[in-house]
């Protein structure tokens, strides 16, 4: 009697299927009044239309199948009622600091992503940890300045630091992602 030794290959990990990239895609979602809220995925912003809660503005060029339909993928949404939505205060980081500033140092216009963040009235003066007293500053400025008022350093800012508001934050800081969203970001 013989045996047969069957040589199997080695099986392959089962792998779960992705969801397809165009769902995880932004899309600008408006208030009724067109005021521009947030951004969302279009999987959330054809939730919203199918469930009858938004209606799709602008349209992406990009389509989502299903077994037997086809949808158009929305780029900017709008609710269908008006949201009393409290203004959302833009999270005071490192990161969002640089992304304020545009990665460009503050004091001498330098840009790059090798920037530190700068106390335009420094700690040690009691300077708070505000939007108004934190800067984008490269690294030879921020070095020249030191624990000293920007005065004292000889160094002047191109710009008064601000608090960015919500549609600031969109427009900056999310990117118009699409050129669709500009006329809604006040951006035309």
């Amino acid at each position: 009697m013989t045996h047969t030794v069957s040589q199997s290959t080695p099986r392959e990990p089962v792998v779960a299927p992705r969801p397809a990239p165009v769902l995880d895609a932004a899309v600008l979602v408006l208030n009724q009044n067109y005021e521009p809220l947030n951004v969302c995925s279009v999987r959330r912003a054809l939730t919203l239309v199918f469930g009858g809660k938004a209606s799709s503005v602008e349209l992406s060029d990009g389509r989502v199948r299903s077994v037997c339909n086809v949808f158009p993928v929305p780029s900017v949404v709008r609710l269908e009622r008006y949201i009393r939505a409290p203004r959302r205060r833009v999270v005071l980081s490192k990161r969002n600091v640089l992304k304020r500033d545009g990665y460009q140092c503050q004091y001498c216009g330098a840009v790059g992503h090798k920037m530190t963040i700068d106390h335009v009235v420094p700690k040690k003066l009691d300077g708070p940890e505000s939007w108004e007293n934190l800067v984008t500053a490269c690294v030879t400025c921020n070095a020249r300045k030191g624990d000293r008022p920007p005065e004292q350093a000889g160094l002047q800012l191109m710009r008064k630091p601000r608090r960015p508001n919500n549609v600031t934050f969109i427009r900056n800081f999310v990117g118009a992602a699409d050129h669709r969203w500009k006329p809604y970001l006040f951006l035309d």
